[in-house]
């Protein structure tokens, strides 16, 4: 793969969303601040008052705001008032990072081509929860993560990234998790790097281009480390 272009723009807006430790939050913090992202978490919006997450972002002195779904009477009618906090921050990209709701398609359409998530599985395999036990009931050899871009079918987006760990003997759903979730911190800061630095975007038929050619498996992290 090639390296990031020089870039001299200003960094990238992002709002991130979150329901719980935030984790993966924190890894894209750690590599905004280290010099490795070229890009400004303007606000990290919750579902959940208590989510641990945002107090990693408020350690990291940015904003935080709590838009509770309860006392919504429809999933559509929060969706638009979390679209209206999301335009308040402009931003150029919107990273999911355990936000435990199912967007409308209207809000995903607002951000289409401008929004991640990442998923605890090798995508298309195991969309939804569970998906570490799943592996496990499976008898599947590898197991991972994906980061992939948003479409209104859940974990169904186009993929971007993904990274594997092997099942070993022995391992429960918990050992499994622990070891994807350490992938997961490091391919989510580095597929937001290449949307930042313009060499990722998702073309107007749902094809991810990758320095300007079409993916049509996601990117592998242990290919990457290879090159």
């Amino acid at each position: 793969m090639a390296s990031d272009p020089p870039d001299k723009s200003p960094p990238l807006a992002v709002a991130v969303l979150i329901s719980g430790s935030g984790s993966n939050l924190q890894a894209l913090i750690d590599a905004q601040q280290a010099g490795e992202l070229p890009i400004d978490i303007r606000v990290v919006i919750s579902n959940r008052a208590d989510a641990y997450g945002l107090t990693r972002a408020a350690n990291a002195g940015i904003e935080t705001k709590v838009l509770s779904h309860k006392g919504f009477p429809s999933r559509a009618e929060y969706d638009q008032a979390l679209a209206a906090l999301l335009r308040e921050f402009d931003p150029g990209l919107v990273v999911l990072a355990g936000f435990m709701r199912i967007l409308t398609p209207e809000l995903v359409a607002r951000f289409h081509g401008r929004m991640f998530n990442i998923h605890p599985s090798l995508l298309p395999k195991y969309p939804g929860l569970h998906t570490h036990q799943r592996a496990l009931d499976a008898g599947d050899a590898e197991h991972g993560a994906t980061v992939h871009f948003v479409t209104d079918e859940l974990d169904g987006g186009p993929r971007v990234l993904q990274a594997r760990v092997p099942v070993l003997p022995g391992d429960d759903a918990e050992r499994l998790a622990a070891r994807v979730l350490e992938q997961e911190h490091r391919i989510y800061p580095l597929a937001v790097r290449w949307f930042a630095t313009g060499r990722l975007r998702l073309d107007h038929a749902g094809r991810v281009l990758l320095d300007g050619r079409v993916l049509t498996e996601p990117a592998d992290l242990a290919d990457i480390a290879r090159d």
